[in-house]
C-alpha cells in the first residue's frame, strides 16, 4: 500500500497548507502502540479568524457554482474514497484505536453520506406561494446558510465530520472544521486532503487544529459561521449553544450529544439473536458509541438465560491489535477516558451491582466487562458509559420495561427485541428517543434516513433532506407585478 498521505504536520487554513501560529504543539499517537503519528503546532484565535474570513470570502463564488458541479465534485470525492480505501482504514486503525471491522464502517458510512450529499444540490428546492394581495406573487427561495463551523468528535472522526462537510458544501456553504484532539487527521486534515484532490476552490474548506481550551469558544463566537454543527458530550453541547443563541451574534446550532440507549428485550423475544445484537450494539468500537448499547432491560421471564448467554458470547470477544483481523475489543482513546472507566467499574461494585464478567486492564486495552442486578439509580445505568462496560437490568413486565426505557435525561438511540412485531412498533413509538429500532441493535445509521435526538441528546437532525434543511435557509421574495392600492 502507498500512502499518499503521510505529513499531517500542516493545516488548511485559509486556502493554504501552513502550520498553526500557536506556541503549542501536540502529538498525535496511536493508542494502542503509543506510536506518534504527527505532531502538530497549534492554530490560534487569528488563524481562526483568517480561516473564517476567507471561508465567508470563498463561498459567494462556490454557493453561484452551478449544482451539477457541486454534484459532481461530491462523486469525485466518493471515487478517491474508493481509491483510497485501504489508507483511510490504516488511519483510522492508526489513529482511532478502530478495529478493522469498525474501520471498515466507518469508511462506508462517510462514503454513503458523500454519495448522499451529491444528490442534494438537485434536491434543494424552494416555492411559489399563492397572495391574498391582488397582483402579488410569492416566492420562496432555498438558499445556502453562507459559513458553516464543525466540531467534531474523536470516536467516528471521519463520518461525522463529513456527515456535517460533505452536505454543507453540496448545498453551497463554505466550511471550517475544528476536529477532536485526538484524531485530528481523520476528523479533519484526511477530509481536506480529499476535498483538494477533488478540486474543491481554495478557502472554501479549512481544518483549524487547537485546544477547545484556546479556540473552542472563538470558534462558536465568531461573527462568521451561520451554524455551528457539533457532535460530543451534552455539557459541552449545552455551552455550543448558550454561545451560539446568547452572544452578539445569533447563529443556528445542530448538536448531537450524548445518549444513554437502552436495549429491551421483551417476554416472546428470540433470546439468541436478542443476544447477537445486544453484544454487537454493546462492543462495537469497544462501546465508544454514542448510540452504544448503554442500558440492557430484559423481562424477568427471559432475564436468567438472556444473562448467561450474553455472558458466555462476550467472554470469547477477541481484545488486542486493532489492526488484527479478528479483533472485536481495541483500545481506549486516551488515558483520562481509560480512567474514567475505571473509576465506573468501582463504582458500579460500590453500589451494589453483581460482576458477571470481568478483566485485566493490559496498557489501554480493557476487556469486556459486565454486571447483572443493575437498577436504574446506579451511576452505570444514568450516566453514559462509552466503553466496553454493560449492565443488565430486570424488567417486571412490558409497562416497567418502557419506563425504565424512559427514564434518563437523554434519547438518542434505541431498541426492542420481540416476537410480535405490532407489539414491537407500539413499544417503539413510546419511546422518547429520535431514533427505536425493531429487533435489532440502537447503534444504526444511513445516510438518507434522520439521524438526532430528543432531551438532552441533541437539537436537529442529520443526513437526507432533513441535511437540507439543517445546512440551508430560506427567503421570502415577493414581486408586485401591479400596483397596490393602499389605504393612506
Amino acid at each position: 500500500m502507498v500512502d499518499r498521505y503521510q505529513d499531517f504536520h500542516l493545516q488548511l487554513l485559509a486556502g493554504e497548507w501552513r502550520e498553526g501560529s500557536g506556541e503549542a504543539s501536540r502529538s498525535v499517537t496511536n493508542p494502542y502502540s503509543g506510536e506518534t503519528l504527527a505532531t502538530i503546532r497549534s492554530a490560534t484565535s487569528a488563524d481562526l479568524d483568517a480561516a473564517y474570513c476567507k471561508a465567508a470570502e470563498a463561498q459567494v463564488e462556490w454557493a453561484n457554482t452551478p449544482p451539477s458541479e457541486r454534484a459532481a465534485l461530491m462523486h469525485r470525492v466518493v471515487a478517491i474514497f474508493d481509491q483510497r480505501k485501504d489508507e483511510i482504514i490504516d488511519w483510522l486503525i492508526r489513529e482511532a484505536g478502530s478495529t478493522q471491522l469498525k474501520a471498515t464502517i466507518e469508511w462506508g458510512s462517510a462514503r454513503a453520506i458523500t454519495l448522499e450529499a451529491a444528490s442534494m444540490p438537485s434536491r434543494s428546492r424552494g416555492a411559489t406561494l399563492s397572495s391574498d394581495i391582488p397582483g402579488k406573487e410569492n416566492l420562496v427561495y432555498r438558499r445556502p446558510l453562507g459559513v458553516v463551523g464543525v466540531i467534531s468528535p474523536w470516536n467516528f472522526p471521519l463520518h461525522l465530520s463529513q456527515r456535517s462537510v460533505a452536505p454543507a458544501l453540496a448545498l453551497g456553504n463554505a466550511v471550517v472544521i475544528k476536529p477532536a484532539s485526538d484524531t485530528p487527521i481523520t476528523g479533519g486534515l484526511l477530509l481536506g486532503r480529499i476535498f483538494a484532490e477533488a478540486g474543491l476552490p481554495a478557502g472554501v474548506l479549512s481544518v483549524v487544529i487547537g485546544p477547545g481550551s484556546a479556540i473552542g469558544d472563538d470558534f462558536v463566537a465568531h461573527p462568521v459561521p451561520a451554524l455551528i454543527s457539533f457532535t460530543g458530550s451534552t455539557p459541552v453541547g449545552k455551552n455550543i449553544g448558550k454561545i451560539a443563541t446568547g452572544g452578539r451574534y445569533l447563529k443556528k446550532v445542530a448538536l448531537e450529544l450524548g445518549g444513554n440507549s437502552p436495549f429491551v428485550v421483551l417476554d416472546d423475544a428470540d433470546v439468541e439473536q436478542a443476544v447477537k445484537a445486544a453484544v454487537f450494539g454493546k462492543f462495537l468500537h469497544q462501546g465508544q458509541i454514542c448510540m452504544a448499547i448503554n442500558r440492557i432491560i430484559v423481562d424477568e421471564h427471559l432475564y436468567d438465560r438472556f444473562v448467561e448467554d450474553f455472558v458466555a458470547h462476550a467472554r470469547k470477544l477477541k481484545v488486542g491489535d486493532p489492526s488484527a483481523m479478528g479483533t472485536v475489543i481495541g483500545p481506549i482513546i486516551n488515558k483520562s477516558q481509560l480512567e474514567g472507566l475505571q473509576r465506573k467499574i468501582a463504582r458500579a461494585k460500590e453500589q451494589g451491582a453483581t460482576v458477571l464478567l470481568e478483566g485485566e486492564v493490559q496498557g489501554q486495552l480493557m476487556p469486556p466487562h459486565v454486571f447483572g442486578d443493575v437498577t436504574p439509580d446506579m451511576e452505570i445505568s444514568s450516566d453514559e458509559i462509552f466503553g466496553p462496560l454493560a449492565g443488565i437490568q430486570k424488567a417486571r413486565d412490558e409497562q416497567h420495561a418502557l419506563e425504565l426505557a424512559n427514564g434518563t435525561e437523554f434519547g438518542l438511540s434505541s431498541a426492542v427485541y420481540c416476537g410480535d412485531l405490532n407489539r414491537g412498533l407500539t413499544f417503539a413509538r413510546n419511546v422518547r428517543a429520535g431514533m427505536t429500532h425493531v429487533n435489532d441493535m440502537p447503534t444504526n445509521d444511513e445516510a438518507h434516513v434522520p439521524f438526532g435526538g430528543e432531551k438532552n441528546s441533541g437539537l436537529g437532525r442529520f443526513s437526507g433532506e432533513w441535511a437540507i434543511e439543517e445546512f440551508s435557509t430560506v427567503q421570502w421574495v415577493s414581486v408586485q407585478r401591479t400596483p397596490r392600492q393602499y389605504p393612506f
